[in-house]
């Protein structure tokens, strides 16, 4: 069993960086803060500059420092953490003690040891203001990341090949309180040869996904949250059979690793979570691909896409939730339509539809079937909006870059999941575009009602379609 190479400590922080030791360490794939909470966060950093291209990992030591001002006036140092081969170099810990509803700075000291060191950029996070905090929020979705795409298209050259995905800049300036991954934040298999196989493969695809300029201007202001998909875990529409690589093993591990997802150390930690964001929101993110039955298995009462484990904890945090609006994050969609030939998601003829009908039916016995609840999906490669015969609303973020988008299946298609037209679907894109999802809740001055809104953005940050939820 691996054991993850990192400890955690008490008020610690992290940021990104282009400087440089005295032996040649740097931070090329910058830093990043994940699953920002009320009173934590988990903040990484890997330690490069080895290899042609200054990629390759390089071991070392850092330590994060956090503030509640920028000068960091008043500084909280962690312990030194090692950066190991054994664990590619990253260093990551889990920072708890935090004050809820809060601004912090954050900067990471890094070398080869401490006599070497030198000091990151400043990045900045908000801990989230909980039950308590009526305020207004918003936050990034994306999906289908695809770097062998982006960079082989002949329509991309010049600054964009320089600094990567245009849609990541129009989501800064957006200004989203945080970032959602929803899945296929890097493909494994693509290009398909040679497709990662390996843990060192796979670790390689995040390393060159994660170094382009314009991740790290964004995940230096903007805190994050990651969910995986197939791409990202093994291959294309992939279950946890079959002996082809990469590994089931290698998928799950590579993902907890590569991202701020599980505090360091915690390997029982799980994969799934909900955040109370503030008094209006709480998000759910799920875990679609680690207890899933066999995708070619006949669909029915014992075919599970989430697991028995992770439906009983679903059902028991929204039961226990009396936020506004309740808006679950799932990497595949539920309500499509999607293509007819796919058995891969809760939507797909012959997938999981089976436990999707039963999870709807809990959720209208149950109340949520007023309109306060909403799911937002990753996977498909186009935007949508489409509402299922039984009321409850889909919103799919579509691709982020554009060279990865196509069109989509529409109500109706006999090629696809709803060839009787039974679902409604008031957009979908019409012309393949990458871009984004921004989700934003706005409290009413008077209290009586706060609006939930869904806005859909190419990666040129034009808009091309919106909506607005009023609460009931």
């Amino acid at each position: 069993m691996r054991i993850f190479c990192a400890a955690a400590g008490l008020f610690v922080a992290v940021s990104f960086c282009q400087a440089q030791t005295k032996s040649g360490i740097s931070l090329s794939q910058g830093i990043m803060a994940g699953e920002v909470g009320e009173e934590s966060v988990i903040l990484q950093a890997r330690l490069t500059g080895g290899g042609a291209d200054g990629l390759g990992g390089m071991a070392g030591v850092g330590r994060f420092e956090v503030s509640k001002s920028e000068d960091f006036e008043d500084v909280v140092r962690s312990e030194w953490l090692e950066a190991r081969e054994s664990c590619d170099h990253i260093v990551k810990a889990c920072i708890k003690g935090l004050q809820r509803d809060t601004e912090y700075w954050y900067r990471l000291r890094f070398g080869a040891d401490k006599s070497d060191v030198s000091v990151s950029e400043v990045g900045r996070f908000e801990t989230l203001g909980g039950a308590d905090a009526a305020e207004p929020v918003s936050f990034a979705v994306v999906a289908g990341m695809n770097y062998n795409k982006f960079h082989s298209s002949e329509r991309v050259s010049g600054e964009d090949k320089r600094l990567g995905y245009p849609g990541l800049e129009a989501i800064r300036s957006a200004g989203p309180d945080f970032f959602v991954g929803t899945g296929d934040n890097v493909y494994f298999d693509h290009p398909r040869k040679p497709a990662a196989k390996t843990l060192e493969e796979m670790r390689g695809k995040y390393h060159e996904q994660f170094s382009q300029e314009r991740y790290k201007r964004l995940f230096r202001e903007v805190p994050t949250y990651w969910e995986k998909d197939d791409h990202d875990f093994r291959y294309n529409d992939c279950d946890l059979t079959g002996d082809r690589l990469p590994s089931v093993e290698d998928g799950i591990y590579s993902f907890r690793e590569q991202l701020p997802v599980v505090c360091p150390g915690d390997e029982d930690a799980v994969t799934y979570r909900t955040y109370r964001v503030t008094k209006d929101l709480q998000i759910w993110l799920v875990e679609g691909r680690d207890y899933r039955s066999p995708n070619d298995m006949e669909d029915g009462p014992g075919k599970t896409l989430w697991g028995a484990v992770q439906l009983e904890w679903l059902k028991d945090t929204l039961l226990a939730s009396d936020a506004t609006f309740k808006v679950l994050i799932s990497p595949t969609p539920m309500i499509g339509p999607d293509d007819a030939y796919k058995k891969d998601n809760h939507c797909n003829t012959g997938g999981f539809r089976y436990e999707r009908d039963e999870f709807f039916a809990w959720l209208s016995e149950n109340g949520f079937d007023s309109g306060n609840f909403a799911i937002v999906c990753g996977d498909r490669h186009w935007q949508y909006h489409s509402v299922d015969p039984s009321g409850f609303e889909e919103f799919s973020c579509g691709a982020l870059v554009d060279a990865n988008s196509r069109v989509g299946r529409l109500p109706g298609d006999k090629r696809s999941t709803d060839p009787e037209g039974e679902i409604e679907q008031p957009y979908c894109m019409t012309e393949p575009s990458g871009g984004f999802l921004l989700v934003s809740v706005l409290p009413s001055l008077n209290e009586t009602a706060v609006k939930l809104g869904f806005k859909f953005y190419d990666e040129k940050k034009n808009v091309l379609y919106e909506h607005c939820k009023v609460s009931q």
